[in-house]
């Protein structure tokens, strides 16, 4: 049995996207020049069961896109919870108001654009869940910042963690951005702070909590 029909047939039992995060993922497909940095239904449907198994008061996503994930991660916040949501990309601004404004989240979700590394320490708040998302080379300087910014039992989920296979390769032939991730996983699975879990779903995703 193949990987990939493993692959679909999980796929095929487990629940769909709504109507809204599909026409918001076929408009970044079509328009979008990186679609593939879209979380997608499949993993879409991870973060929202996450959230919805927390129900975080607060959520903190470093690197918005086109706001699929914002969207997927605020199915689960409290009735009046936040999701607090950077990119540092100015053109994607009116695609995620697009959607964000159709959303009933549209009142919960917190925009800032700008250098993330800059911004979190600014943000006077703590997280019950963090979706890590953004520029891979400094995963390593995020989880720095973030640890104190994560409330204890708090969710660390971590996007990208296998970057298309490439940690797999010979540490001499890893470009820079595979070296980082690699570091950062290796980090961050002996980080006393956390308990991780990391599946191979898609990309790869971390699941961390903290102790």
């Amino acid at each position: 049995m193949s990987i990939d029909k493993i692959n679909n047939y999980a796929k095929d039992h487990s629940c769909s996207e709504t109507k809204l995060l599909s026409e918001l993922r076929r408009e970044t497909e079509l328009k979008c020049i990186n679609p593939i940095m879209l979380s997608g239904e499949y993993q879409g449907r991870l973060l929202s069961l996450i959230s919805k198994i927390k129900q975080p008061k607060k959520i903190l996503e470093i690197g918005t896109f086109t706001g699929y994930a914002t969207l997927c991660l605020a199915e689960g916040l409290e009735t009046s919870g936040k999701i607090y949501t950077i990119d540092k990309n100015e053109e994607l601004i009116k695609i995620q108001n697009k959607y964000f404004s159709k959303s009933k989240y549209h009142k919960n979700i917190i925009q800032y654009t700008g250098d993330a590394l800059e911004i979190i320490p600014k943000i006077n708040s703590k997280f019950d869940l963090i979706f890590l998302d953004a520029d891979k080379e400094n995963y390593n300087k995020y989880l720095e910042i973030i640890i104190p910014k994560l409330n204890k039992k708090g969710i660390l989920i971590s996007d990208n963690v296998l970057w298309h296979g490439k940690v797999l390769s010979d540490k001499k032939n890893q470009d820079k951005v595979t070296k980082g991730i690699d570091t950062f996983n290796k980090d961050l699975v002996e980080n006393k702070n956390f308990q991780t879990f990391m599946l191979p779903i898609r990309d790869g995703l971390s699941i961390s909590i903290k102790l």
